[in-house]
Order: C-alpha cells, then structure tokens, then sequence
C-alpha cells in the first residue's frame, strides 16, 4: 500500500513549508471565526442569531463535501507531483477570493434579504468548497511527508506555530486598525476599513500556500487500495465508527473548537463593550500568540517523554480552570482579565501543539484495526468534526448574544455587556474542561499505545 522513494531526506524546509500551509489556511479561518460575525452584525446589520445559522447550515453542507473529498484523495493515484500537494495549487487563488468577497462592505445599504444570500453564498463557497478542497489533502500530507512519529508531532508543533503566526497577525494587528471612537466613546469597527484588511490576508493566504507547495516532499508514496475480488469489501463507513481513537478525537475536536473560536470570536465583544479597551483586546492576543510560541520548543521533547494525551489533557485542565476562576472573580480591571486569557492560551497552547500529531496516531490505529490505511477520509471526517465546533461555537454565541439582547443598538446596555462576560468565561471553561475527560478516560492512545501501534506497523511493512 505505501512505497517510499529516494529524495530528499525529512528537514527543516518540510517543517517551514508545512507551517506556512497553516499560514495560509488561518490567514482566512482566523479571519472568519474572529470576525465575520462582528462584521456581519454591526457592519451589515445582520442579526447574530442569523450568523450562528448560517455557519451551523454551512456546517451540514460540509458533512458531504469534506468526505467526499477525502474519499478523492484516498483513491487518488500518486502523481508526478504527488498525491496530496496538487490540491493545494488547484484551490489556493479560489480560497483567497471568495474569503475576501465575503467581507463585501460596499453592500451594506442594500436590502437585509440581498445580504443574507450574499453571505450564504460566499461563507458556503469559501469553507464548504474551496477551503475543504486545499485543507483536506494539506492535513492529509502529514503522513505522506513521513512515517515517523517523532517526525510527525514536529510536524504539527510546526503547523501550530504556523496557525499561531496568523492569530498574531489577525488577533493583535486587526483590532487596532479596524475600530474607531464614536462621539459617546463607544469602539465602532470601519468596515470599508475591515474590507480592505481582507483582501490583504487574501493575497498574503495565496502567497503561503505557494510558499508551502514548493517546500514539502511527500517521501511516503500512498497508493490507493487495489480492488481484490476475494477480500470483503471495506465499509470507510463502518470503519469510522469502530475507530474508539476517532471517535474520541472527533468529540476532543468539536469540544476545543467550541472552546477556542468561543474565546477568540467573543474577544472582539468582551473588549470593546464590557471594557471598552481595544487596545487590552490587541495585547491579549499579542501575549496569547507568544506564550504559543514559548511552548514549542518544548512540546515535541515532552510528547516524547511523557505522551501526547498526557501533555495535551494537561493543557486542557489548566485552560479550563483559568477561564472558571476568571467567572468567579470576575475582574474590573482589564489586564487582570488580560492574565487569564494568556493562561487560558498556554493550556490551549500545549494541547495545539501536538494536536495534528494525534490524527496521524489515530490514522495508524485504524489501520492496524481495519487492515486499511485512509488518511484522506480519516482527516476530512476528523475536519467536518471541527467545522462542528466551529458551527457549535458560531451557533452559540450568535444565540447567546441574541438571547442577552445585543444589536448595534443595545451594544453597549449595561445587561448587555455583563452577559458578554458570562459567555466568554463560561462557554470556554465548560468546553475545555469536557475535552480533558474525553482524553482521560475515551481516548485509547496513550505514550505506551502509541509506540507498541508503531512498531506493529514496522513490522507489518517489513
């Protein structure tokens, strides 16, 4: 099933490459999951609760175009250029443009229905199509670029550093030049402003993902599976819910990302309402995305040493209980809620780091039980599960906002603003807190597992 070619040895250029591929990918989700409902309710004039739907419906629409194309790229033959890059190059441009289209500020005096469509129709083009076409073969590249394990979690440490480049970008630089002081001394984001940043990031995402397609080797030729007409016949389906270590991983994954974009679409409501401090808002993700990058250096040394669930689950617990302890005290001042949020981002740090290093865990898993390797449709049934997070975590918040009453005309309503701040420490505390029990006591692959699984798969090879 799998031959390996003479090329070039496993190095810091795949390392590189593959972290600008995640560049790319958060250049435009970052973007989205932070933004587009702050854009879309106070720009547009889109009610929240109408956001949170779309994104969920987008959501069912990505249950048939993220299988499908892991399906594609698990019976796809190996090319010239290999199995998993030339989706990046197909998709690329399209990805960059629909992002930027969805973010159409020169509409904003139209009619509600007109914007409704148009935000259905570029949010469904942009992340049920395009995005789905280049990220699915892109996290799928992982086991095609190596075999080892020890490879593989520098690989993800990498991506999350890559991913953590465009939180920066987007998390520190875009609040400081898309908001402005109203007459009443109220932050007020520009959307032409906002606009304009968009089709930066979209321009900035297609030169990565180049960077990217030139700079990874797949050294691991997966073929697709030969047809044998005595063997049963393999049910991908069944397959998925046999898999413990999936299933497990899916939970993990709605979970985190109903946790994380919770936190990082709620910034933009917590700072510029409740404390009135944008600027706090910019320092918060500036000092998020660098205790991120403090914790890579460490996170592949401490996998190995003690587990990747181990050193994720830890990660978790201390995310939950800095956003809990955060409720309970509920602080007035803003850099003393600044403090929380870093703490909240080191503990989500340390299990980001070796989060894709866990798919390719899981993908050996399912191989030694089902005697089939599907790394495509093993990572697009694993992204539909974290576009469920995302769709849980849009759903919520548009909801919970509506249900405290925010428009743009209640923004700044004392009631208003004091449920912004249970939203943002609850949803997240409760979400990382479920992640870490899922670890504990579902997910099956522990440091020992993991290195008896590489063995067997070894020698099985051999």
């Amino acid at each position: 099933m799998k031959r390996t070619t003479q090329v070039r040895p496993f190095g810091m250029r795949d390392k590189v490459g593959y972290a600008f591929g995640d560049i790319a990918n958060d250049f435009t989700f970052i973007l989205s999951s932070s933004f587009l409902m702050k854009f879309y309710t106070d720009v547009m004039g889109v009610p929240a609760a109408v956001v949170g739907i779309m994104m969920m419906v987008a959501r069912f629409v990505d249950a048939f175009t993220d299988v499908t194309m892991g399906r594609i790229v698990d019976t796809a033959k190996v090319g010239k250029h290999g199995k998993f890059r030339p989706w990046i190059l197909r998709g690329s441009g399209l990805v960059a443009l629909m992002s930027f289209l969805m973010y159409a500020s020169w509409f904003q005096d139209m009619s509600m229905t007109f914007k409704i469509i148009w935000m259905f129709g570029t949010y469904l083009l942009w992340g049920s199509v395009f995005y789905t076409m280049v990220n699915i073969p892109y996290g799928s590249m992982a086991s095609g670029i190596t075999e080892d394990p020890v490879q593989r979690t520098q690989l993800s440490t990498y991506r999350t550093v890559g991913a953590t480049v465009a939180s920066l970008a987007i998390g520190t630089g875009v609040p400081m030049i898309v908001y402005y002081t109203d007459a009443d001394g109220n932050q007020v984001l520009n959307g032409t402003v906002f606009t304009v940043l968009a089709l930066v990031f979209s321009i900035l995402a297609f030169i990565c993902y180049l960077v990217c397609y030139f700079n990874c080797t797949e050294r691991v030729k997966i073929e697709p599976q030969k047809k044998d007409a005595n063997a049963p016949k393999n049910n991908f389906v069944k397959n998925v819910f046999t898999n413990r270590a999936l299933l497990a991983l899916i939970v993990a994954a709605i979970f985190l990302l109903l946790s994380q974009l919770t936190l990082s679409s709620m910034a933009n409501f917590v700072f510029p309402n409740f404390y009135k401090n944008t600027a706090a808002q910019a320092t918060a993700s500036f000092l998020g995305s660098i205790v991120t990058f403090a914790v890579a250096p460490f996170a592949t040394p401490a996998a190995k040493k003690f587990g990747k669930k181990e050193f994720g689950t830890v990660g978790c617990l201390v995310a939950a209980a800095s956003m809990l302890i955060c409720f309970v005290i509920r602080p007035t001042n803003v850099w003393t809620f600044v403090a929380f949020w870093v703490v909240a981002y080191l503990g989500m740090a340390m299990f980001n780091m070796v989060l894709w290093a866990f798919l390719a865990d899981v993908i050996d898993y399912g191989e030694l039980k089902n005697g089939v390797r599907e790394d495509g449709t093993t990572y697009s049934v694993y992204s539909f599960a974290r576009k469920l997070g995302q769709a849980a975590s849009s759903g919520l918040s548009g909801g919970l906002l509506s249900l405290i009453g925010y428009t743009d005309a209640t923004a700044n309503d004392p009631s208003v603003v004091s449920g912004i701040f249970n939203v943002t420490c609850l949803v997240p505390a409760i979400g990382f807190a479920v992640v870490a029990l899922v670890l504990i006591f579902w997910y099956p692959l522990s440091k020992k597992v993991v290195e008896e699984n590489a063995q067997k798969l070894a020698v099985r090879k051999k």
